[in-house]
């Protein structure tokens, strides 16, 4: 009978690794922009907005292979290896198909991005950016389906050692081919999302020979019999992954949105906005590797049929969770000022970025209740009740409420902000009351999580 320290170190285990993968995503991005930095203005704006434009689109595509953690974890934790394999293949056939659109939706963006009202010198470089960019959409795409199998198998930790190595190559192309090193040409912006694309054909190969070796190790090599598209189990796949590519994109445009709002009020609001968004951001990331553990740790119990088991993981990883967010909101109540001082000495902005890093911490034990909450219910194949919770939470409640109390009763970006801690509550609320019902649903037998039959050859 193993003890609740067990399973706490388990789920710890689990985590980390997830979580150092998910602040290295974030931290391609930042040394992009830390490497065009000697090209000026125009060369960090270009990459920025370049970056923007990319992001939605493809962090849909990731979202649609996010079935991967319900059926791969399930299956591995019935000790059904083909089925494991199976999966994966479906899981790289749908990215094989979700590639060309979205190489056609940000290749069209970034021809589209002078009709958006940037600046005109941004205009070209951007363009150029994009163009060179979007041909890392497959090897993203091929990664993000590796990675969810590696970490439903329980091999995490090859995804950290990836991310590792991939910012290095990333880095080390940014200064080879911006600035036209070892005989390079000097590209520019264009070297640096070239470089991008490079670092990500390194963590799909990567990954993929991860799960290469791994499963030969184990005896069930992974290619001697890679299963043909398997169009049942391709719709099935799709079925949780298109409502969780929904709920990102959802969440990730209401505070996109939110952006745009705060430019409206003053560059000051804006200014103070994304400071205090970063830091709310980089401490998403922990409770984000945290539900990703928790997907694969529910399902890994859901197909070992262990219910019990499954709730009391899921209920496991929303006290991890929630407890480090209490931490951060201590943090962000506790230190305002000097948080905002890393980035600027200018007063209103620091008096501003410290109101709403005390609302950043209203909402932080909310998000991670929200965020982990949608990673169990993954976990049992849930995804339609997360993607509409946030559909009612941010777009028809909170960001209503924000717009009316910064506008109209004219209390500026922290009206804003106060809409979006409004949201996180409903939608944290709808989620751990769902969490609730339906783990102990699953444990009183009164609903099964998902159907073995679909794994038939």
């Amino acid at each position: 009978m193993r003890s609740w320290k067990q399973d706490l170190w388990s789920m710890v285990k689990l985590a980390t690794p997830v979580v150092l993968a998910e602040l290295g995503w974030m931290l391609q991005g930042i040394v992009d922009v830390i490497m065009v930095g000697r090209l000026g203005p125009i060369g960090i704006g270009a990459v920025a907005l370049g970056n923007a434009l990319y992001y939605a689109p493809s962090l849909f595509g990731i979202g649609l292979i996010l079935g991967l953690d319900t059926m791969v974890s399930q299956a591995y934790g019935r000790k059904d290896y083909d089925a494991c394999h199976r999966w994966l293949a479906q899981g790289v056939y749908i990215a094989l198909l979700a590639t060309p659109p979205l190489m056609l939706l940000v290749w069209a963006l970034g021809q589209m991005v002078g009709h958006f009202g940037v600046a005109s010198a941004l205009v070209e470089p951007t363009s150029h950016y994009v163009s060179t960019l979007v041909w890392g959409t497959l090897p993203l795409l091929l990664y993000a389906a590796s990675r969810r199998y590696l970490q439903a198998v329980g091999q995490s930790r090859m995804v950290t050692i990836t991310f590792v190595a991939a910012n290095i190559v990333n880095w080390a192309g940014n200064w080879v081919l911006i600035y036209g090193h070892f005989g390079m040409p000097a590209m520019g912006v264009r070297g640096s999302a070239l470089s991008t694309v490079l670092s990500r054909v390194l963590m799909a190969v990567m990954l993929l020979g991860f799960a290469w070796k791994y499963e030969r190790r184990r005896g069930h090599p992974l290619f001697a019999r890679w299963a043909g598209p398997h169009w049942q189990q391709i719709r099935h796949l799709a079925r949780i992954g298109l409502p969780a590519a929904l709920q990102i994109i959802l969440e990730i445009g209401a505070f996109g949105f939110s952006t745009v709002l705060a430019g409206k009020v003053s560059a000051i609001a804006l200014a103070a906005h994304q400071i205090a968004l970063n830091y709310a951001a980089l401490a998403y990331m922990v409770p984000l590797g945290i539900s990703a553990a928790a997907s694969v740790a529910v399902g890994h119990a859901v197909g070992a049929g262990d219910p019990e088991r499954a709730r009391s993981d899921g209920w496991l990883a929303m006290i991890l969770g929630v407890s480090f967010m209490a931490v951060v909101a201590v943090v962000f109540v506790a230190l305002p000022g000097p948080l905002i001082a890393l980035y600027t000495t200018d007063i209103a902005v620091l008096r501003e970025g410290a109101r709403l890093l005390w609302l950043a911490a209203a909402f932080a034990v909310f998000d991670g209740v929200q965020t982990i909450g949608t990673g169990a219910l993954r976990g049992l194949g849930l995804t339609r009740v997360p993607m509409l919770s946030n559909l009612f939470g941010y777009w028809a409640f909170g960001l209503p409420v924000g717009i009316a109390l910064c506008f109209r009763k004219r209390w500026g970006v922290e009206g804003i902000w106060i809409g979006l801690t409004a949201a996180l509550i409903v939608i944290a609320s709808a989620l751990f009351f769902y969490w609730r019902s339906r783990s102990a649903a699953l444990v009183n037998g009164e609903f099964a999580a998902q159907p073995a039959t679909l794994e038939t050859h």
